[in-house]
């Protein structure tokens, strides 16, 4: 179920995450603001959130997990399958630590999960910056946004940190 290009949604997280990005965030980046944007709308369908299956078709949840599925080593099954992962848990690291700070927080006190062992920050710039190393023939023109998204990762979280604060104020207010 796709969210329509013109739905009210997809304009206001167009506008929050520019307006901060721009602003204090210091993201002057048009692409890199538009990717993220577009991923708040694809994160509105909680179902994205964990589309990442293993090989018996159990969803991970834990960064962690992903990890593990993401190396060609353990369990990936090719590089493609290693890029599709690595650009999910960047994508999933960066919703979280912008929008859920408090729960990221909590990873090392919720028992023993291999998340309480993960650094999000770490595991999400590291995950584009592998993204980014996909340079060739299909991912050519795309590894470029996952390079800045990689060094630009602390600053886009914490304009996701300012938006999250801008839906909390629409929210109040209404």
């Amino acid at each position: 179920m796709e969210i329509p290009a013109d739905h009210p949604l997809r304009k206001l997280f167009r506008e929050l995450v520019v307006r901060r990005f721009y602003g204090d965030a210091q993201v002057r980046d048009p692409e890199v603001a538009r990717y993220v944007s577009e991923l708040l709308v694809q994160f509105a369908h909680v179902r994205n959130l964990c589309k990442i299956r293993d090989a018996r078709g159990w969803r991970l949840e834990d960064v962690g997990r992903m990890l593990i599925e993401s190396n060609p080593l353990l369990g990936a099954h090719s590089f493609d399958r290693e890029r599709e992962v690595r650009k999910h848990i960047g994508d999933y690291t960066l919703f979280l630590s912008g929008l859920f700070p408090e729960y990221v927080a909590s990873l090392p006190r919720r028992g023993l999960r291999l998340d309480a062992f993960v650094d999000y920050v770490k595991a999400g710039k590291e995950s584009y910056r592998i993204v980014s190393c996909f340079d060739q023939f299909e991912y050519r023109n795309e590894a470029p946004l996952f390079r800045r998204l990689s060094e630009a990762f602390e600053l886009c979280v914490f304009g996701l940190n300012l938006v999250k604060q801008d839906l909390e104020r629409i929210r109040q207010e209404q």
